[in-house]
Parts: structure tokens; sequence; C-alpha cells
């Protein structure tokens, strides 16, 4: 049990600043590419979405608080390990940050009595949405999804904003009885950072707060942060039906090593793949993956690590990584590759990943989240057809308005595959995507994975294959679900997935691209003194206000071909973001300034 006391006194060491105010959230970023100057508590908070995140001096009073939160948390979960991640993912070296890591728990089986004192019946059995979703040995499960718990980031708002000792043993006392939670439960926190120089500082506070209040933890070191995803995952659902692996940084490699193996059928990887690390954490866990995989010599797949320096901390997503790629279009400097060669770029955490070629006249061509949704639907389609399980495993493609048009029509009209639309966030994402038997969502950022939901799994589990080729088939589809880090966007399986699905289909890197050619796009930022006016709807494509702004964007978008634009307020400063296509670049500027300067105009 948690002494109040020593709770005071470790927060006394690292007190909030008093001219900042946080919010906490579960997808987005911070202003300026994630460096927060945090508005003074006169004026409108900034969501910070995915991350409370801040130059690491102005995070020690929060990752406090958020090791609070995470020991709450448990607490509430009867127990139930929650992870803490300290990374910034894409962002600048002298940025950090923090975020935690839900379970994806089936509680029923692990609970004492059906509702106990700590979970509340509205609890029990319920997803995000508030959907019962199944019954097993007579109790209700309850599945939620790997990031925070939605109802719980205003929790983590009130904590990381109590402005002092005192009142912040006020909230967590509330937070205790609002939650019905016992303190006497045993609470259990992993935690792992990535390779910033602050990293272990901010790692010393998280030790502090689940010091203070008797929370068990584990310190995993240097990981990526989807495979912390993996490691509580794993450590919620052992010993039940739903076991997901061996919860270690070796379970993982094996895990991935062996389900590749199974998934290649056989097949031979063409050429290498040169995988650009960010000078991030996943170089070093690149290379510990590539030591249980087969050499080239035996069949394996060639993956040349570049840009994997971790010894230089400065040097972190300096130009290289994801990020970098997809902004600038073009390969990393330091990335010389011949004409036609594979390459990807991992970011900061290894939880995005993006693909691009030089092609034979030295075009660069990009193949973004997007290109590997479409990639990836379409083979996993296929499989399910060929194994006879076509009109039993409905699959689906999540996106967000960003995704370009064309990827949208190609899905819809080529691969006859339905295609949800949802606001942007990994959140939106990941839950839209669970109501498919099979969901693929990606952000053209290169975020993203498959999830297969329990009907799924166990119909492939339990299906008979009727002839050899189903037999195939099945065995393939069988071996992506354990391939795939289903938990969230993890670069490192991704990139097999895509090699895997590449080498079945005998392709290159031109063939993957030559499926459906982008529509132009183009994103405008407009400064604006109030971005609260602009108010989004229909998964922010429409804006409902301020009142008339939306037909007259819809005035300007009829006048061009294959034209789609909206606006969208940003989620962290004070401007509209304006995406606009078109059937041609020229179209497609003119058509983005037009939307513009309506936003303008509205601004006032």
């Amino acid at each position: 049990m948690a002494d109040k006391q020593t709770i005071i006194a470790a927060s006394a060491k690292v007190p909030k600043p008093a001219d900042r105010t946080f919010q906490y959230g579960t997808a987005g970023v911070f202003p300026n590419e994630g460096v927060c100057p945090l508005r003074p508590t006169s004026q409108p908070l900034d969501p910070i979405l995915t991350m409370i995140r801040d130059r690491s001096i102005l995070l020690d009073s929060v990752v406090f608080r958020v090791g609070l939160l995470a020991a709450l948390r448990s607490r509430k979960l009867n127990g139930q390990t929650i992870g803490v991640m300290i990374t910034a993912s894409h962002n600048p070296p002298e940025d950090n940050g923090v975020k935690l890591v839900d379970p994806m728990v089936r509680s029923g089986p692990r609970l004492s009595a059906p509702f106990s004192s700590t979970l509340t019946p509205e609890d029990i059995g319920r997803d995000v949405g508030g959907n019962i979703v199944e019954c097993y040995s007579g109790l209700k499960y309850q599945t939620t999804h790997a990031m925070l718990q939605e109802s719980w980031e205003a929790y983590g708002t009130t904590l990381a904003n109590a402005p002092s000792e005192e009142k912040l043993l006020e909230v967590y006392d509330s937070i205790i009885k609002e939650c019905h939670i016992n303190p006497d439960t045993k609470a259990n926190v992993i935690f792992a950072r990535d390779t910033r120089s602050s990293g272990a500082h901010l790692v010393s506070i998280l030790i502090e707060a689940l010091t203070a209040t008797d929370t068990a933890y584990t310190d995993y070191k240097l990981l990526t942060t989807p495979q912390l995803h993996y490691l509580t995952r794993c450590l919620n659902t052992k010993g039940s039906p739903y076991e997901y692996g061996e919860p270690t940084e070796q379970g993982y490699y094996e895990k991935t090593a062996s389900s590749l193996k199974l998934a290649m059928q056989g097949r031979q990887f063409s050429g290498s793949v040169t995988v650009d690390c960010a000078n991030g954490v996943g170089g070093p866990k690149l290379r510990e993956l590539i030591k249980y995989l087969p050499p080239p010599s035996e069949g394996g797949l060639e993956i040349k690590v570049v840009n994997d320096d971790v010894l230089k901390p400065e040097r972190l997503n300096h130009q290289c990584g994801a990020d970098f790629v997809k902004t600038n279009q073009r390969a990393p400097p330091s990335s010389h590759t011949a004409p036609m060669t594979r390459c990807a770029s991992l970011d900061g955490d290894a939880d995005r990943i993006v693909y691009y070629f030089n092609d034979v006249d030295g075009t660069f061509r990009l193949l973004d989240g997007d290109r590997i949704a479409t990639l990836a639907a379409s083979f996993i389609g296929d499989l399910a057809r060929s194994a006879g399980l076509g009109e039993k495993l409905k699959v689906g493609v999540v996106q967000t308005a960003y995704a370009n048009g064309a990827s949208t029509a190609y899905v819809t009209q080529d691969l006859r595959l339905p295609v949800v639309c949802t606001a942007t966030g990994v959140k939106h994402l990941h839950h839209a995507a669970t109501k498919f038997d099979v969901g693929v969502y990606f952000e053209a950022n290169g975020h993203g994975t498959v999830v297969f939901s329990d009907l799924a799994l166990k119909r492939l589990k339990k299906y008979e294959p009727q002839s050899p080729a189903q037999s195939s088939a099945l065995d393939t589809l069988r071996a992506l679900t354990a391939l795939i880090n289903q938990t969230v966007g993890d670069a490192l399986s991704d990139l097999l997935l895509v090699e895997v699905i590449l080498a079945h289909k005998g392709w290159g890197p031109k063939e993957w691209d030559l499926t459906y050619t982008d529509l132009p796009n183009r994103l405008v930022r407009v400064e604006v003194a109030d971005r609260y006016i602009f108010k989004a709807v229909d998964a922010e494509r429409r804006l409902e206000s301020p009142p008339g702004v939306q037909a007259q964007i819809d005035a300007a978008v009829g006048k061009f071909k294959s034209g789609r634009s909206f606006a969208r307020a940003s989620g962290t400063e004070d401007a509209v973001r304006v995406y606009a296509e078109a059937a041609t670049r020229s179209e497609t500027e003119d058509l983005a300034q037009k939307v513009a300067a309506i936003v303008r105009q509205a601004r006032g």
C-alpha cells in the first residue's frame, strides 16, 4: 500500500513548472514537431495526443505523475501489468516523452470473482466502445486497446496539472475513490526507453514514483516501443487461452523468426533490403533480430543496416528516418544505394516504416503507409480466398482523410474491399480495425499494423482445408497472425511482412509501385488566431464551423477534375492544415491555394 507522505516527499523533488499546463491524450503530436512550448494556464490547453512530450527538463514532474497514474491503472485492473515507454519517436534528440501502454486483456479468467471490488460492472466485458465482447468460463472478459483507455486521459491531465504536492495527493485520492480502486491491490509496471540521452534521468524519476506507490516494476532498459507493447500483452495473457508469446525480448525475436520461416512457405527472397534505422533504438534491435533469422547463404533475407549509430544521441533522426524521408521526399543523404534497390526507413522508436527506391532514371519513389496497407490487404484477401475462407473472413482497410485518394479507389474498386475513414490518430484507426475480421490500418506516415479478431483466429485454427492449395494458403495466413505485431505498429515486423509479400508475389519495388498512381497532393499550413473556431466532422473531412466555409470549399473542389480538399485545425498549434488533391500537380496547387484563401478569410 502506498504511503501518502512518501508520495508527497518524492513529488516535492520534481515540482510542476508553475507556468506550464499539460494535457494527456492518445494520438497525435506536439507543436513545432514535438517541441512543446506549453501555454500558460490562462490559455486553452494544448492536446498532447500519443505522448506527454516536451524538452526533457520540463518532463520531470510529468514522468513522476505518469508513474502515479500507471500504478493506479494497474490496481484498477486488479494488478495487471501497465507499460511505460520513455520516447519521443521521430522527434529531435533533445525532446523526450512518455506514453502509457494499457493491457490488451481478457480479464474474466484471471479474476477471483465475476465482479471484484476493483473492477466495476461497466468495466468488465466491454470494449473501448462499450460493447460486450464475449464470455469465457461463465465470466465476461474485457478487451482494451494497447493505448491508454480514453476515459483515463482526463485523470492523467488532472494529475499532471496539480499545482502543489498537497493538491496532487488530493487528486490521487479522488481517482482512487471515483474508480473504486483498492489501494492494497498489488500494482505491476514495466518500462523501457529509447536511446535519447535524457532517458536514463527520466527513468530514475519514474522509479521514484513507482517506489513511492509500492509498485512492483521491471526495467527492460532499451527497447523499441512495439517491443514494450509486445511484452505488456504477453505478461497479461500468460497462462490464458489468449497467450500472446513468451514475455521476454528473446521471445519477441524467436516468435518473429519462426513465423517468418513458416510464412515464406519455401519462397525465396529476391535481392537485399537496405534499412535506415534513424540512428535510434531500432538499429541494435534489428541487428539482434537478424541473429535469429536464416543467413542469406541459406536462403534468408539480406538486410543491410544503415544509420544505426546509437553512441552519439545527437544523431537520432538527424537527416534520416521515416519522417525525414516522408517529409522531404528523398532518401537520407547517408544512404547510398543503387537504382531499383529496396530501401526502408524506421523512426526513432521503430513503430513507423516507409519504403522507397530510386527508379532507373534516378527518380525517387516513395512507398508509404498507404502502399503498405494496400499491399497487405491485397495479399491477405487473396490468401483468404485461396484458403476457401473468402466468405468467412471480412477483410477491411482503415484510413484517415490524409490517405491518397488513389489508394482508396484501388482498395474499393480493384481489391473490392471495404474502406473506413476515421479521424487522425492511431487510437481511432486501431479501434475501427477491430470491427473487421481482419483489419488493416496504416497512416501515410508508416505507422500501422494488421489486427485479426478473436473470431478470425478461431476460424483459422479450426478450419480444415480441402486441397493442398488451400492448406498452403491457410498455413501462410496462420503464420502471418504471429509474424505481425498486432499490439501496435511495429517497424520490424512490418518490414518482414512486406518482404514476405513481395517474395510470394515475385515483385520488386517497381511492380509494387505500379499497382496504382498517386494523385498529386499538397499540404498547406495556414496560421490562425484561434484554431478552435474550425470544427471538423465526418472523420475530419468537413468543417461544421465557421458557418458557410464548407460550402465555399465544396464549390472550389467542384471546379477540378478528381478534386478533393479539406481543412483541419491542428491539434497542437494555432494553425489550420489544408490538404488538396487533383488530377494534375498544377491543378492541385491551385486548389490548395484557393482553399487556403477561404480559410484565411474565415479566420478574420
